[in-house]
């Protein structure tokens, strides 16, 4: 029985291959599972509809972290810390609160796993640059300042 791959599945074959597989192998778990379609002419049409879309999709999805990337080198963070006897800023400023402000003062939702540069360490006053993989390879930084907190 000849089959069409929807899914990759280990030591069976890659999405979009035809392979030969026995008829009950086929029948009984792949076309079940969704692993596979049997293969026909309209299989291999709609395979080729779907791979069209998805890479519409994918560069739908690229242009748009382009403009967001673009958006983002507009955008500085402000943030206040206190600062310590000698000078030094006094705690971090985490991954969890830059999100959290960029969503709530821009509207721009983005997640920690995004983050490229994971030791990059908000531990000093002044300007920092944070580079985050937006989709797909293409990153924007993302840039913190952080001031000295006035003393009442």
């Amino acid at each position: 029985m000849k089959v069409l791959m929807k899914k990759d599945l280990r030591k069976v074959g890659k999405r979009g291959e035809v392979i030969d597989v026995s008829d009950g192998y086929g029948a009984n778990y792949l076309i079940p599972n969704g692993f596979a379609v049997l293969y026909t002419a309209d299989a291999q049409k709609q395979f080729a509809i779907e791979k069209e879309q998805e890479r519409q999709e994918i560069e739908r999805k690229t242009q748009e972290a382009k403009l967001l990337a673009e958006q983002l080198k507009t955008i500085t963070l402000e943030f206040t810390a206190s600062a310590g006897r000698n000078g030094d800023m006094i705690g971090t400023i985490s991954f969890k609160k830059i999100l959290e402000a960029l969503k709530k003062d821009h509207d721009i939702k983005l997640d920690k796993g995004q983050i490229v540069e994971k030791d990059v360490i908000i531990n000093g006053f002044g300007l920092t640059t944070l580079k985050v993989n937006i989709f797909n390879g293409v990153i924007g930084v993302i840039r913190v300042h952080v001031s000295l907190k006035e003393k009442k």
